[in-house]
């Protein structure tokens, strides 16, 4: 890429054009084909799995650089271009109701793979973990709205997934690999890319271990000290835990919840978590439960969580709407048209097979000086 910046991710309205779309899964199928025939399906996962290298992907797809629909557009037509038989990938989930089918797309795709149960198990689990990470222990004011999880013939990984601050209009993107992925709550992420915000509750961040464990530790005491320490007694009018909550200093996302499921708290403490990804994973445990565990473990243990905002920022061009140059539909066709050529000479043993990916460079118009 040329150049390194911000991106913002703003909404844009309306769906890409069929024109294009057809465009683009076609192309998509071509680049994944000359990658994984050249590297191999782990190295198309890695560079899914870096925001720079998928902003790029988006644009030469010919989607709008800073737009969101870059993420789920160029998403749908992988979804609709890779196969298991041809490119050794397939892609489940997708936006909307079409990531709550995640689940069941693993399970598909975990038969025709023949990972069996506890494969299919696997990567059903991380599915969920990467949902619940980017929903409940980073908590940035944007809501998951899209998740796709690109699953190899050998059970590899990797997961993109997009979440809209409906205040502001903009979108963040989430990437996470398989590889080299040793905890679901350690700063998991290969890279995140949107709008930097000024106060993130990141339970992820290193500097969050002390406090996690603190959570845990809450949880474990059993509801009745929770209750204790933040409700004031009827009789004794002594200082209760809430007085101490930090919550004018940080946005109205970050402060104490109005309530705190009772209910919830002791089905937790009959289960017994025995670490963080634990907690986290248990059914209920969503941003309010997180946010108050969190913030009673500062003032009570002395564990403050991190608020630094863990976004990475990319930048690249493209061009749907036009900018910063229309998309060529000769140009596009003929780029299609090349990586087909490269792909079956690369077939009949041409060593020059990547020449077609450096075709791509026809895109650019050439006085175009970006």
């Amino acid at each position: 890429m040329g150049k390194v910046g911000v991106a913002n991710l703003p909404l844009h309205p309306g769906k890409a054009p069929p024109w294009l779309f057809k465009r683009m899964t076609r192309l998509a199928s071509c680049i994944t084909k000359v990658i994984v025939d050249e590297y191999g399906t782990p190295a198309f996962l890695e560079k899914m799995s870096d925001p720079y290298w998928f902003q790029a992907f988006g644009c030469v797809l010919g989607f709008d650089w800073h737009s969101s629909g870059l993420t789920t557009v160029t998403g749908g037509a992988l979804k609709e271009a890779l196969s298991l038989d041809e490119h050794g990938l397939a892609i489940a989930g997708g936006k909307g109701k079409a990531s709550r089918r995640t689940i069941q797309d693993l399970q598909t795709i975990g038969a025709k793979a023949e990972l069996g149960d506890e494969g299919v198990q696997g990567l059903q689990w991380s599915s969920r973990m990467c949902a619940k990470v980017d929903s409940a222990a980073l908590q940035d004011g944007h809501q998951l709205y899209y998740h796709i999880m690109l699953v190899t013939t050998e059970g590899e990984w990797a997961v993109v997934q997009q979440g809209l601050d409906n205040d502001t209009g903009f979108a963040r993107r989430y990437h996470w690999l398989s590889d080299g992925l040793d905890s679901y709550v350690v700063e998991p992420h290969e890279g995140i890319v949107g709008e930097r915000k000024p106060v993130v509750l990141d339970m992820t961040a290193k500097e969050s271990l002390p406090c996690q464990r603190a959570s845990v530790d809450l949880v474990n005491d059993g509801p009745n000290r929770l209750m204790s320490m933040l409700k004031e007694p009827v009789v004794r009018k002594q200082t209760t835990i809430e007085e101490f909550l930090p919550a004018e200093e940080r946005p109205t996302l970050l402060t104490m919840p109005r309530t705190i499921n009772w209910n919830l708290v002791r089905q937790i403490y009959e289960f017994r978590p025995k670490d963080y990804e634990d907690l986290l994973a248990f059914k209920g445990v969503g941003p309010s439960t997180v946010r108050a565990l969190a913030l009673i473990a500062e003032v009570v243990h002395g564990t403050p969580p991190s608020f630094r905002d863990p976004v990475k920022f990319s930048f690249a061009v493209g061009g749907k709407d036009g900018v910063p140059f229309p998309v060529d539909r000769k140009a596009y066709d003929r780029s299609i048209q090349l990586l087909r050529e490269g792909i079956e000479d690369s077939k009949a043993g041409d060593k020059e097979k990547l020449d077609a990916v450096k075709r791509l460079r026809r895109f650019v118009p050439p006085d175009y000086d970006g």
